[in-house]
């Protein structure tokens, strides 16, 4: 996490995350889900998370065979899985697997109209 106890995510992995994702009038980046989110067209693409880690968006009919081969954990909010959301915990973002993950959140939410 952070050094700056107001920030609830960990900055570095934000700020790795904001090379991948890249720059342009489609990007945006909010605070959501208490951490840093980073959108494309609107859309949620990736966010650092509050609760360490990254949240991944993705086609949610994708979402299953991700969560059986990969280290991504569906996504819970208020007890309930989120169909199309991943949490890929921090360890699991090192070399070129954070890469890999903003690209899938990335083309996801290019996928879908802009709002």
């Amino acid at each position: 996490m952070c050094k700056d106890p107001r920030v609830a995510y960990d900055e570095e992995l934000a700020t790795r995350i904001r090379a991948l994702v890249g720059s342009g009038p489609e990007v945006k980046e909010q605070p959501m889900f208490g951490g840093l989110a980073f959108l494309v067209g609107g859309n949620m693409a990736v966010a650092a998370s509050s609760k360490g880690g990254a949240l991944v968006r993705v086609d949610p009919e994708e979402g299953e065979r991700l969560i059986a081969t990969t280290a991504a954990e569906p996504m819970v909010m208020r007890g309930r899985p989120m169909a199309g959301w991943l949490r890929v915990d921090g360890a699991d973002l090192d070399g070129d697997a954070l890469a890999e993950w903003v690209a899938r959140g990335v083309a996801y939410a290019r996928s879908l109209p802009a709002k």
